[in-house]
């Protein structure tokens, strides 16, 4: 927890056809070598992510990806992981071969680029072996040698001048508190917790609280009680990890509001009105019915997970019915959700808002419920009006 999260970080990505000098051109403007560089076609296999501080930008994900015009069945896989990426793109960098000029390949991958909405800087790679006379409508170009170096400082600053402000307004908790406002946090310990260490949401949470000049109370929920007592005055905000929602709302006062982490991060990532909207989809399950439970990270499973034991027997319980489930992580998201009922993401922590976002307009353009593990407890347990209460819904 040392340096920015890569979820708060603006994420840059390298796309283009292959052997265009994707990974070249990136390890040129980083100046590290991420990426193996080869001649041979298809190199890079799978998308290279490396965290790093890179001026003027300041903390950036950069990202290589495969080419997108290989048609081999393994090349099929493998583009379809460089689409997958887009979607957690802030900033794509579409690399051209100044040698080929602009191809029909290009002009398709600019149009899913422009589709998607992505700011985009053109740059015309290979400048040192043929003179660049290529100009992208309505997108920034430069030409540049990833070999020579020509161009590569200029390409920074035209990344840096496209890529998207942050205006620093979008807060987990700080726009809900003011100055000197008592924020109690409820953070389980248990088998699932990760050694030494507090997980994303918590530590986030607790820093826009600093930030905004409150003050954080953390404790567990066996403590909670105690807690409460030893404050002079009820705290403004009581946030609790979702997995303990119900014993939280029994201690806590009527009067105090409370809400959880993860019903926060959907509010911070942009889709809270949706969630809630799509939780009632699990009043309406029917035998047979598939739940997607999807998270966001990679995390070792361990006994009583949430996502994988804890939510579908929560779940089964509360409609009663022999529902069945599958389960992604990470960066696994089917485009096609069609055979779902409903689909039930974790508060997407370790996602960039746009992907989040993304993930959220897939079910909707498909006509499927989309909810999160919090407002899916605090719906199941019967406070869900309760917990989004406080969110100035």
């Amino acid at each position: 927890m040392n340096s920015t999260a890569s979820s708060e970080r603006l994420h840059i990505g390298f796309f283009g056809r292959s052997n265009v000098g994707k990974s070249s051109l990136m390890n040129a403007v980083t100046g590290q070598d991420m990426a193996v560089v080869s001649d041979t076609r298809g190199t890079t296999t799978d998308p290279v992510l490396k965290s790093m501080e890179l001026l003027p930008l300041g903390p950036v994900v950069m990202f290589d990806t495969p080419g997108l015009d290989d048609d081999t069945e393994l090349g099929a896989l493998r583009m379809r992981k460089a689409r997958q990426m887009l979607n957690k793109t802030d900033l794509a960098v579409m690399v051209i071969d100044a040698t080929a000029g602009l191809t029909d390949v290009d002009n398709d991958i600019l149009k899913l680029i422009k589709a998607k909405e992505i700011p985009c800087v053109v740059a015309i790679n290979k400048a040192d072996l043929a003179t660049p006379s290529i100009s992208v409508e309505g997108l920034p170009t430069i030409a540049v040698s990833a070999v020579t170096g020509q161009g590569i400082y200029d390409l920074k600053e035209l990344m840096a001048k496209t890529a998207p402000k942050d205006d620093n307004s979008n807060h987990v908790i700080g726009d809900l508190i003011a100055a000197g406002d008592v924020v109690v946090l409820v953070t389980p310990i248990d088998a699932a917790a990760p050694k030494g260490r507090l997980i994303l949401p918590q530590v986030q949470t607790l820093r826009d609280i600093l930030d905004s000049n409150a003050i954080g109370v953390v404790t567990k929920e066996t403590e909670l009680a105690l807690t409460l007592t030893k404050l002079s005055a009820p705290p403004k905000l009581v946030v609790t990890d979702s997995q303990v929602f119900g014993k939280v709302a029994q201690i806590v006062p009527q009067d105090v509001p409370l809400t959880s982490f993860s019903i926060l991060f959907s509010r911070y990532k942009g889709y809270l009105t949706g969630a809630v909207r799509g939780v009632k989809a699990l009043d309406n399950l029917h035998d047979g019915d598939i739940v997607l439970i999807s998270e966001g990270c990679t995390h070792h499973r361990q006994c009583g997970d949430i996502g994988t034991e804890k939510l579908p027997k929560l779940i089964r319980k509360h409609c009663g019915k022999d529902v069945q489930f599958e389960f992604t992580s990470g960066t696994g998201f089917p485009d096609d959700l069609s055979r779902y009922a409903v689909v039930v993401h974790c508060g997407g922590c370790m996602l960039t808002e746009r992907e989040m976002h993304y993930r959220a307009k897939c079910a909707d353009d498909q006509n499927i419920p989309f909810t999160n593990y919090g407002i899916a407890i605090a719906h199941m347990t019967g406070i869900l009006q309760r917990s989004i209460a406080p969110l100035n819904l």
